[in-house]
């Protein structure tokens, strides 16, 4: 189980892509542990994940609870599907994808002589790798995958059609998008398969065989006009318009959260607004985006008042993070092939004084994406070499906040205000 469980802590390592985990420090846990919780709805102490990691000498095996939790954190049904997925599935057959050495047993040969043993092994290790070899995926031209909304709203099912008869695989999935979590197994002699998607974006849903992706195509999910709602586990808490849409702004009240039966404390609510699928694609080659945000909720544990604004592309989604000045070290920038994380980088440009609206923009301006704070200058980003399009826009209040002063524009046009 040991070297099983260091290939689950390494996985878990690239997701998180904080650097190598010899050096994290106790808050790095504490930030793991809220992760976790977020995705997994399981919460792990941080001193449990601390003696996962080795940190603390422990003789005892992690509980069950615990290995199924990372598992799924790690993009898995569980430690036994982990399990499973490091096993080589050969044509129905499992075999051990590191091959021990072989033992001549006495029993198994008889008085053959030790040659014909010999050639034994090899023809079963020669057996073993042509059945390896047939056993690969398909060339993705011999699958078929397509997919329809049934709506034009929130939450929305989607209905894939794909064939997938082709596998000499019976592990075949249909994964919603990027996230491993949202993974199913699907039938390789049915064709029909439906989702459910309970926020808008620009996904790209994928047919895998065994652990290759053969087919994907891109499925937008948009919302019907602005769309506000709380985080919640597995269906979120949608708002009636009236509750955040409001004439000259978007604003979600403390008090109708807790009218929702939700609490602030210890853990703050994480509020979304979206706006994604109603204006002409933007081309990220030449954009000006710029907007105001002000997060309105400071207390206990949303001291830090992190706070995303996000173009959503058809691509990877831009993600532009705000905090007090305080925590930029907890910061993670997004761009659309980029990642940087506060620990890595200067993003004290995205530290701000959130008692008076910020002013946030974007745009691209010689090859490059730039990011300015009220209107000073934050951070740049290369701009991607192939065509990509902004085609919604989102907000993200760890706590909660208001919108106001939104406009999109390409090539001094504008193509979407609001507020």
């Amino acid at each position: 189980m040991a070297s099983e469980l260091n290939i689950l802590l390494r996985k878990i390592e690239e997701k998180l892509e904080w650097g190598e985990s010899a050096a994290w420090q106790g808050r790095d846990f504490d930030m793991l542990n809220e992760r976790i919780l977020d995705e997994t709805g399981v919460s792990l102490s941080a001193s449990t994940l601390r003696r996962v990691w080795g940190k603390v000498a422990y003789q005892h095996l992690p509980s069950a609870t615990t290995l199924d939790t990372l598992s799924k954190f790690a993009g898995y049904a569980s430690w036994r599907a982990f399990q499973r997925s490091l096993i080589v599935e050969v044509a129905g057959v499992k075999t051990e994808p590191e091959l021990s050495t072989p033992t001549v047993s006495n029993k198994a040969y008889g008085t053959k002589p030790w040659w014909a043993a010999i050639v034994i092994i090899v023809a079963g290790l020669l057996s073993w790798a042509g059945i390896k070899k047939l056993s690969k995926p398909d060339e993705p031209a011999v699958y078929r995958f397509s997919s329809k909304a049934v709506v034009r709203d929130i939450p929305n099912s989607v209905i894939f059609q794909y064939d997938a008869s082709a596998s000499v695989s019976d592990s075949v999935f249909i994964q919603q998008s990027w996230d491993e979590q949202t993974r199913s197994v699907v039938d390789k002699n049915q064709h029909t398969f439906t989702s459910i998607y309970y926020e808008p974006g620009f996904y790209q849903a994928k047919l895998l065989v065994g652990r290759k992706v053969v087919q994907e195509h891109p499925v937008l999910v948009a919302s019907n006009g602005w769309l506000g709602l709380i985080n919640n586990k597995p269906v979120p808490v949608y708002l009636a318009a009236s509750e955040f849409l409001q004439k000259d702004k978007l604003q979600l009240a403390v008090s109708d959260i807790i009218h929702k039966d939700m609490t602030m404390q210890p853990k703050p609510p994480v509020v979304k607004y979206y706006n994604v699928g109603n204006f002409t694609p933007v081309p990220l080659s030449n954009f000006h985006y710029s907007t105001k945000v002000k997060h309105e909720y400071k207390e206990g544990a949303a001291a830090c008042q992190r706070s995303y604004v996000l173009l959503i592309t058809d691509k990877s989604p831009i993600a532009i993070p705000l905090s007090a000045k305080g925590c930029v070290s907890e910061l993670f920038l997004r761009g659309p092939e980029d990642k940087v994380s506060g620990k890595h980088a200067d993003l004290s440009g995205f530290g701000v004084d959130f008692t008076d609206w910020v002013q946030v923009s974007c745009k691209s301006d010689g090859g490059k994406l730039l990011f300015l704070i009220n209107d000073k200058p934050a951070y740049s980003l290369p701009l991607p070499q192939k065509p990509v399009h902004i085609v919604g826009l989102g907000y993200v209040f760890f706590g909660t906040g208001a919108v106001k002063g939104v406009r999109l524009s390409t090539h001094d046009k504008l193509v979407f205000e609001a507020f």
